[in-house]
């Protein structure tokens, strides 16, 4: 990726970056050492980076419309989401949801894993919109899927079970 970076005086804490046509401009203050420029370059570059690979994972909403195939099956499609979508951030968890917005977030560690496995992730997400919490009323929701136990065990064997239970 080129990249061009723009002292400027006027600016004094801030640094900003965008992609313009394939070439990343970093803005940064002119008081700035060659070694912080680098650092602050390096950053924004690999911030730019997840933003778009995370566009790239979302852009073919086949998580989203797997998403509303199991609200469907296993919640009658009765629940309200506002997002459902891939991030690379999340490193200690498979999945989160956020009941009052309506959000959920799937790992991108889970493209790894088989389909099956990934389903059981999203309901376990799905479930905290009715239950915020692991109670057992939680779990009865999860435990509709099928396969849930052997998902877990699966996630357990590669050493993220405990992802999910967060």
């Amino acid at each position: 990726m080129k990249v061009v970076v723009t002292r400027s005086p006027r600016r004094t804490r801030t640094v900003s970056a965008r992609l313009m046509d394939g070439v990343l401009q970093v803005s940064i203050p002119s008081y700035m050492t060659p070694e912080e420029e680098q650092e602050w370059v390096e950053r924004m570059r690999q911030r730019v980076q997840k933003k778009w690979r995370e566009d790239e994972l979302n852009a073919d909403g086949d998580l989203l419309k797997r998403t509303q195939e199991l609200n469907q099956r296993y919640f009658k499609g009765e629940l309200r989401f506002a997002s459902v979508r891939y991030v690379t951030d999340q490193t200690t968890r498979l999945g989160s949801c956020t009941p009052d917005r309506g959000t959920i977030r799937i790992s991108d560690r889970l493209l790894r894993v088989p389909g099956w496995v990934r389903d059981y992730v999203i309901i376990h997400e799905l479930a905290h919109l009715l239950q915020p919490n692991h109670s057992p009323a939680f779990w009865r929701l999860v435990n509709r899927y099928k396969l849930a136990e052997r998902a877990r065990g699966y996630l357990m064997a590669l050493g993220m079970e405990t992802d999910v239970l967060a």
